[in-house]
């Protein structure tokens, strides 16, 4: 079966079989305060919690969130085991990673990248409809970056977790037009 991909240069035409059964599964941010965390990743836009990893003898703890639709929730497992073994082996994981006491310092940040020097960019939620999800997150008060219309990129939107990391919402059947 031919599949076409975009070309850009110094990309590779075929890559390695040996890496055919890698997966990407994870993204990592850094969190002040678990709780505001939790909360806007799961209320807020969806995610599941599908694993809390702690690590006392070096003061932290991992927070792994997917979206996993309401009819496909009963395919997360329950025993630890498993339950890490499928929060590890699937893809688009959100790893939130919390350094304990950081909550309590108010010296800690964390630079979103999109500031100078700039380098981590934004994570991206698809949604069905971008103007609907939109005038949600305006109703529970989260901050905006960038709204649908506004700017040159129309019905693409940005808003901040609480951290001030950048998230971009948009909506795939709109896409084809970039």
């Amino acid at each position: 079966m031919s599949r076409h991909f975009d070309q850009a240069e110094g990309l590779c035409e075929q890559p390695d079989p040996q890496t055919d059964a890698f997966v990407f599964n994870q993204t990592m941010m850094r969190i002040k305060e678990p709780r505001r965390s939790l909360d806007f990743y799961t209320r807020v836009l969806g995610m599941r919690l599908l694993r809390r990893l702690e690590f006392p003898a070096m003061e932290f703890t991992l927070y792994f969130l997917a979206m996993v639709p309401e009819e496909r929730a009963d395919e997360v497992p329950t025993d630890d085991a498993a339950r890490t073994e499928y929060t590890f082996g699937r893809e688009a994981v959100l790893e939130l990673t919390h350094n304990w006491g950081d909550e309590n310092d108010p010296d800690v940040s964390y630079h979103s990248g999109n500031e100078e020097p700039k380098g981590f960019g934004h994570i991206g939620f698809g949604v069905p409809d971008v103007e609907a999800a939109c005038a949600r997150f305006e109703e529970q008060g989260v901050e905006f970056v960038k709204r649908p219309d506004d700017g040159k990129m129309k019905g693409i939107a940005f808003i901040k977790d609480p951290d001030g990391y950048w998230i971009e919402i948009f909506q795939a059947d709109r896409m084809g037009g970039l």
